[in-house]
């Protein structure tokens, strides 16, 4: 398993020991860790390549102060960098160079834009081949053809639990090994599960279970939303991770039998 934080990235066995720590010459936001061992690293306003090692073996060209990178993803010779700041999604080859962005509002195309309030930005590759995004200002997970055509959505705002609250939600989401998408909300803090096509399964956690209980608040605006927004990572074996910001650590989820 592998963290991000605090100009490092720290690596944990299967048992939660730490095994080692890669230093970093910035704060990085996001990683993706490939077959291969390398390592996929969104810093400030760019995306670093490590090999295993942890050395630095690419550095992509910057994308500007305004850039905010958020999450990476990649399918085949596709990498996808979510970026908050310019509110769309990049797409690279593996050796960085721009193909093309996905999101960003074409009404020729029906896309009506992806509306992104806060730093919280995720995208993700699912077995079909399709690129999830995350719309949170919209609160909808969002799918996407390969070359930026939205094909469908689903979510929707609503208190209700099978809905996203609030202004901006999901903050982060993760694909289970079965399709089926696990997302990560703020303001009213949850994790929760959902089909392969949107429809709501279950919760694996709330407020009682990931924090003290006071992060109940259901924020409409982005100012009242200034709370921790906790990551989520999908194991290979149905394990759910989530990344607690506030207390610093990695909480692991398995469904009861």
């Amino acid at each position: 398993m592998y963290v991000a934080g605090d100009k490092a990235i720290r690596v944990f066995g299967s048992t939660g020991n730490s095994e080692r720590m890669i230093e970093l010459s910035g704060e990085p936001r996001c990683l993706m860790v490939v077959e291969n061992g390398n390592i996929y690293v969104g810093l400030a306003d760019h995306v670093e390549v490590l090999n295993a090692e942890g050395k630095s073996i690419a550095s992509w060209d910057s994308l500007g102060d305004e850039a905010v990178l958020t999450s990476i993803a990649r399918h085949e010779d596709s990498v996808f960098v979510a970026d908050a700041g310019h509110r769309v999604v990049l797409h690279y080859d593996t050796a960085g160079t721009l193909v093309g962005h996905v999101g960003e509002k074409d009404p020729d195309r029906d896309i009506p834009g992806l509306v992104i309030p806060s730093p919280h930005f995720d995208v993700a590759v699912s077995r079909d081949g399709l690129l999830r995004v995350a719309n949170p200002g919209r609160n909808r997970i969002e799918t996407y053809t390969l070359d930026g055509n939205l094909e469908f959505w689903w979510g929707q705002r609503s208190v209700k639990i099978e809905g996203f609250c609030g202004c901006c939600n999901p903050v982060n989401f993760a694909i289970l090994p079965d399709g089926a998408f696990v997302t990560s909300e703020k303001g009213l803090v949850r994790v929760k599960i959902y089909n392969s096509d949107g429809g709501f399964v279950g919760v694996v956690a709330g407020p009682a279970q990931l924090t003290d209980g006071s992060l109940m608040k259901i924020c409409e605006t982005p100012e009242e939303c200034q709370g921790p927004a906790f990551d989520v990572v999908a194991g290979a074996d149905g394990r759910i991770y989530v990344l607690d910001t506030t207390e610093n650590i990695v909480r692991v989820f398995a469904r009861k039998k």
